[in-house]
């Protein structure tokens, strides 16, 4: 697309795209509106006399090279993939909780499948579900109404990261137990259907959170459009 022939306005927009990363949605909406921008700033250019190329550059000129333009936009997609990222921490840390009660119910019996030291590292990764829970609810806070009000922590998206790569590591060590536990115990179809669910919760959760390391390990300038 970057031939002699191609529009300068749609160069401009995918060379922006191709610097930028975070969450699809955002990203295109971010660049498409940029991209429309640019685009009635060189109309104006245009209607004031000069070719098309000319009124693009001008425009440019005025909105700055995406090298210019993409560490404030990047900053913006990075607080979007924090949310993204908390979000489906908070959702799901609630679902890890139900799963190891799941898990850990069976000790009750003496003569259960279940050990102690299984309970023991059911109530560790609870913790570990409360905890993450909590920090993903502060950090939806932070960067949605409260970020009007107040600046964001410019280490919160790395904190959120870590925090969603904790909670992938606990679902996945949730599926292997309950994995082990279906095999063992006389309830192992909703112990089987659990163990589906926490394998694919591990996947949304730890995707997202690689998304969010790589974000918050780009250089960002500038102030966020949060809406």
């Amino acid at each position: 697309m970057s031939g002699p022939g191609a529009d300068p306005l749609e160069v401009y927009a995918a060379d922006l795209a191709a610097a930028l990363h975070g969450p699809a949605r955002a990203k295109a909406r971010l660049v498409e509106e940029i991209r429309g921008g640019l685009a009635d700033t060189a109309d104006a250019h245009a209607e004031r006399g000069g070719s098309y190329p000319d009124a693009i550059r001008a425009a440019v000129r005025e909105f700055g090279t995406v090298e210019e333009l993409a560490p404030s936009c990047q900053r913006e997609l990075t607080l979007a993939q924090a949310r993204h990222t908390a979000r489906a921490v908070a959702l799901t840390a609630p679902f890890l909780l139900a799963c190891w009660y799941l898990a850990a119910a069976p000790a009750a019996d003496p003569s259960g499948p279940v050990t102690r030291t299984a309970q023991l590292l059911a109530a560790h990764l609870a913790g570990v579900a409360i905890a993450a829970t909590l920090l993903s609810a502060a950090a939806l806070a932070v960067t949605g109404t409260l970020a009007r009000r107040l600046p964001t922590p410019p280490r919160l998206p790395l904190l959120v990261a870590w925090t969603g790569t904790t909670a992938g590591v606990a679902l996945a060590v949730t599926t292997l137990a309950l994995a082990v536990a279906s095999a063992l115990a006389t309830n192992w179809p909703l112990l089987a259907c659990a163990g589906a669910l926490a394998a694919a919760s591990h996947a949304v959760v730890a995707t997202s959170a690689r998304a969010c390391r790589r974000c918050a390990r780009l250089p960002v300038t500038g102030t966020p459009r949060l809406g």
